[in-house]
């Protein structure tokens, strides 16, 4: 999953949410102590979070719909088809509309501008800017956040033509990430008693 459901699976805590914003710009385990212990929790948080998906069978399938055009980024592709899913059926769970929810979180990365490192604090800007986390809601936006990822690769593969196995399969992903998600909320709630 890409930063919406990382964002949202951190709960209510502003310093559990900042951890797991940051976490794929800290390396390794002795980065993680210079930050306060629930950031720390964060990005702990996020890192299993990126296992539990990675490893999951329901996930795998629709990797597999992608791996033969897309062997190398089949994995980074669904995080972007699952956020968009989480976006197209927020109201399923918040009762916020995502507008709000965006426009909170970046409030509370804003105000908390001296824990982004490295990717996330150039990042941070643009992500705000052009709201990227309101943008999974529409194809058109995965397309165009799917599209920014090609630019800054070197390889040669267009990421953002993955829209079209989206749509060829939209309602096996839809309902794939309904059974996970609900999967992947049980397993952040147990183990870290995060209240979503």
């Amino acid at each position: 999953m890409n930063f919406l459901a990382h964002l949202y699976l951190s709960g209510k805590n502003e310093h559990i949410l900042m951890g797991n914003f940051i976490a794929d710009s800290v390396k390794g385990k002795k980065a993680i102590l210079q930050f306060p212990e629930n950031v720390q929790k964060g990005i702990i948080i996020h890192r299993d979070i990126d296992f539990f998906m990675d490893t999951h069978p329901i996930v795998k399938d629709g990797m597999g719909r992608l791996r033969e055009k897309y062997p190398k980024y089949s994995g980074v592709i669904m995080d972007i088809f699952y956020d968009h899913f989480l976006a197209k059926n927020w109201s399923n769970y918040s009762n916020n509309s995502l507008l709000e929810y965006t426009n909170k979180v970046y409030s509370i990365v804003g105000n908390n501008q001296e824990l982004l490192i490295g990717k996330s604090k150039m990042m941070f800007p643009y992500m705000k800017r052009d709201n990227w986390l309101l943008s999974y809601g529409s194809i058109t936006g995965i397309e165009s956040i799917l599209r920014r990822m090609t630019n800054r690769i070197n390889h040669n593969v267009s990421l953002h033509h993955s829209v079209n196995e989206l749509q060829l399969f939209y309602n096996e992903y839809d309902n794939e990430f309904e059974l996970f998600f609900k999967e992947m909320m049980s397993f952040v709630k147990d183990k870290y008693s995060i209240s979503l």
